[in-house]
């Protein structure tokens, strides 16, 4: 049943229409309403607003199941990624589009996208160029499983990103993150990490940062859009210390594709991440789930998005 108490309606446009704009009011500096409300009845979206965590994925799925062909997401990474479970529970992937509406304190997603501001977004929704992107699926082993569109990351900046306080993100912005970053970094002891890419490889070692990037990846020459469209994860792991109990020189080559170093990279479709000492914080785009062992696959091409000019669909 739609939850009436959180749908709201502007400009005369039926409450179940076929462009729904679920919108989180509270997202970066929260300065944000006025402008998408005006821009969205506008561009004939009705608006669903969120007003608490969680409320995005239902607000998502009812808009799916009552018709909608357009459900934008207005926010950061985890109201998007929200959306998208909404829609993955509603079974809509193959029935509905998403739009994104940034308004988030980093925004990275969008800007992978081409998607500039706010006004930009409805700009890129009306002339309506779109792409199918990959879906990645994260599940802790028997548990269930939760979808992620930008990335999966573990370690220090899952840490920092999760003692970072609404209260600091108002105050400094992105710099937030950096500097409980900075402050972690200071504490954190790093995590005995085993990654088993495709079933097969392994690399074992200490680590303080993994990241499994659909729409990201670690920056090449300052850009950090992944390939979206190719079926791989761009993985990349910052060790701690020099590799250990590696399973052999050729192993290694066949998974990284050259010698070890403290930045490792690969590509891959699926893989597990093991933590082998505790569990952990998981950032999937912004929400965090602990666990000491994730699996993660792709469903390539899964996922129709909006993307403007400056999306780039096989970047170097």
């Amino acid at each position: 049943m739609p939850i009436e108490r959180q749908r709201q309606t502007d400009g005369g446009h039926p409450a179940f229409s076929d462009r729904v704009l679920v919108l989180n009011p509270v997202s970066g500096d929260s300065s944000h309403s006025t402008q998408v409300r005006d821009l969205a009845v506008d561009h004939g979206f009705s608006i669903s607003e969120t007003s608490e965590s969680g409320d995005g994925v239902d607000l998502a799925a009812d808009a799916a199941r009552d018709g909608a062909e357009i459900v934008a997401a207005c926010g950061g990474d985890g109201t998007i990624n929200e959306v998208v479970r909404g829609l993955v529970e509603a079974d809509a992937l193959d029935d509905v589009t998403l739009a994104v509406v940034p308004a988030g304190t980093g925004n990275n997603f969008a800007g992978n996208l081409g998607i500039r501001s706010i006004e930009h977004a409805f700009e890129v929704i009306e002339e309506a160029t779109q792409r199918r992107i990959d879906l990645g699926v994260a599940s802790v082993p028997d548990g269930p499983t939760q979808p992620f569109v930008n990335s999966c990351i573990g370690g220090i900046t899952a840490e920092a990103s999760a003692a970072t306080t609404p209260d600091s993100k108002d105050r400094l912005g992105i710099l937030a993150y950096v500097v409980n970053t900075l402050q972690t970094l200071s504490e954190y002891d790093g995590m005995r990490l085993r990654v088993e890419a495709g079933g097969e490889d392994t690399w074992e070692g200490e680590a303080i940062f993994a990241l499994v990037g659909n729409g990201r990846r670690f920056p090449v020459e300052g850009r950090t859009q992944a390939d979206m469209e190719d079926g791989q994860f761009d993985v990349t792991i910052v060790e701690d210390k020099p590799t250990i109990n590696l399973a052999g020189e050729a192993a290694i080559k066949r998974l990284f594709g050259g010698e070890t170093a403290n930045i490792t990279q690969l590509q891959t479709p699926s893989l597990r991440l093991h933590v082998l000492d505790d569990t952990v914080q998981f950032s999937l785009d912004g929400e965090m789930v602990e666990a000491n062992a994730l699996d993660i696959t792709t469903r390539p091409r899964s996922l129709g998005v909006f993307v403007g000019d400056e999306y780039d669909p096989d970047p170097d």
